[in-house]
């Protein structure tokens, strides 16, 4: 019999200091339709993917409001709801007028609203961690930030985090709340913020990298990505999922899908043991 690959091959992260999950999480974007609008072609099919989560060793999911909108977070709701053996995170901050368009929106009033959207969507009494998913350009982050804090004091969430942000807008927010989680693009392929991951690392705070399997032409034929996941009878999504648990201990992979075998497929990464020389020749390659 197969062995059943699982999420807790992974080591442990505390998030906050009080959260502990197994490193490699589910990114749960992908529940939505075509442009992350509307519902799944297959409801029935998601809710089962959600439910495995769990018996995958899968302990963090990562969400947002405006995944749908409000499509996903109902979906995590009804197939996972308060167990605590599961962190949910969510995101707000932004408005969607339609299939792939993305508006920031950080007045206090609606990061507040949402917040309590994404309480009764997920049937929590208290969400674990709450992102920002964007800071809004048009209204004064201070006041983007002291909503933040104010969700915190009047217990509607019980960490906070940041997405697509410099590590001067961390330092900013950290004299609000203690920034638990940064979640910004970072793959093989897209480097740009390894500043970020650095700043994340000495802080302790954990680093969220969406999109974490691109990899552009590091994965053609032939390319070391290609020869290493060859080597490792791997495919070059595992590898590059093996190379971010390896790149940094706060380091909290959230790749996601809509495919039951796509998913147990990724968790091969979670056991993927990559050496010291593949490692470096990764680290050394351009997209």
């Amino acid at each position: 019999m197969a062995t059943i690959p699982s999420a807790a091959g992974a080591s442990r992260f505390l998030i906050g200091g009080v959260l502990p999950v197994n490193r490699l999480g589910f990114g749960a974007m992908r529940l939505a339709g075509p442009g992350v609008w509307g519902p799944p072609a297959d409801e029935a099919a998601a809710l089962r993917l959600l439910r495995r989560l769990p018996e995958l060793g899968i302990d963090f999911v990562d969400t947002a409001d405006s995944y749908g909108p409000a499509v996903s977070e109902p979906l995590i709701g009804q197939a996972i709801g308060a167990r605590e053996d599961v962190v949910v995170a969510t995101k707000g901050g932004l408005l969607r007028p339609g299939p792939d368009r993305w508006v920031p929106c950080g007045r206090p009033e609606y990061l507040m609203q949402q917040v309590r959207m994404s309480l009764r969507h997920l049937r929590r009494d208290r969400i674990d961690l709450w992102q920002l998913h964007r800071i809004d350009p048009r209204v004064p982050r201070d006041e983007q930030f002291d909503a933040i804090r104010q969700m915190l004091a009047d217990g509607l969430i019980r960490l906070a985090g940041l997405s697509e942000v410099s590590i001067e807008e961390i330092e900013a927010a950290s004299r609000f709340f203690p920034v638990a989680t940064v979640q910004n693009r970072f793959n093989l392929a897209d480097r740009s913020h390894a500043g970020v991951l650095a700043h994340a690392e000495a802080k302790g705070i954990g680093f969220i990298p969406w999109f974490p399997l691109a990899s552009g032409a590091l994965s053609r034929p032939g390319s070391t990505l290609d020869a290493i996941a060859a080597r490792h009878g791997a495919t070059t999504a595992q590898v590059a999922l093996s190379w971010l648990l390896r790149r940094s201990p706060v380091m909290l992979p959230i790749p996601g899908t809509s495919s039951l075998s796509h998913l147990e497929s990724n968790l091969v990464a979670a056991t993927l043991r990559l050496d010291d020389a593949e490692l470096s020749s990764l680290e050394h390659q351009a997209a």
